[in-house]
């Protein structure tokens, strides 16, 4: 397998712990995006593209995110200790879409992407930066890095119009499974 181009987009001041967005693109044919850095506890990691897992109302059989308290259709009262524990202990509330399935294919990728995130963040601190390619985002809102001194009232006032983050629900599971997969080689999906 050949990593042929890792794109980054970088997420700005908006959020602590999601640093950016990345595409990769696999022997010049395949793309996966969507993959997230997070800065965890011992370091940056690589978050896979999940999804929320759901599960159907017992009364009509509507389809509910798993810490959905209510029924998306019929509103009945659904229990909130329905999602399945890990090892652990802890709520599975994801499914990773798309993942490596050993070690040596997670370092390389681990790898790429994180000299990509180090080239894209010095670039953009380069006047007249633009990002990488924003043309794979058109249909998310993202917040631009900013180098004036106005950067922060801007990542303001834009993050509280923008809903399409990950929740910090979803960064927490994330950086979880990361600390906790840390002696597993497969790494639950994420790096």
């Amino acid at each position: 397998m050949e990593i042929s181009e890792v794109k980054v987009k970088l997420m700005g001041a908006r959020s602590d712990r999601l640093k950016a967005f990345c595409s990769v693109t696999i022997d010049k044919e395949f793309v996966i995006r969507d993959l997230k850095i997070i800065e965890g506890t011992n370091g940056m990691f690589v978050a896979m593209p999940s999804r929320k897992i759901t599960d159907k109302c017992p009364t009509c059989s509507g389809k509910n995110h798993l810490r959905a308290k209510f029924c998306n259709e019929c509103g009945s009262r659904l229990n909130e200790n329905r999602a399945g524990r890990d090892v652990e202990g802890r709520s599975k509330l994801h499914a990773d879409i798309a993942h490596p399935i050993n070690s040596a294919c997670r370092e390389r990728m681990q790898k790429a992407i994180v000299v990509a995130y180090a080239e894209e963040t010095q670039q953009a601190q380069l006047p007249g930066y633009k990002p990488s390619y924003d043309e794979e985002f058109d249909d998310i809102d993202f917040v631009e890095p900013q180098v004036t001194s106005h950067a922060s009232e801007r990542h303001a006032a834009a993050a509280s119009v923008v809903d399409d983050e990950p929740s910090a629900e979803k960064i927490d599971d994330d950086m979880e499974t990361e600390s906790a997969s840390e002696s597993d080689s497969f790494g639950a999906g994420i790096f």
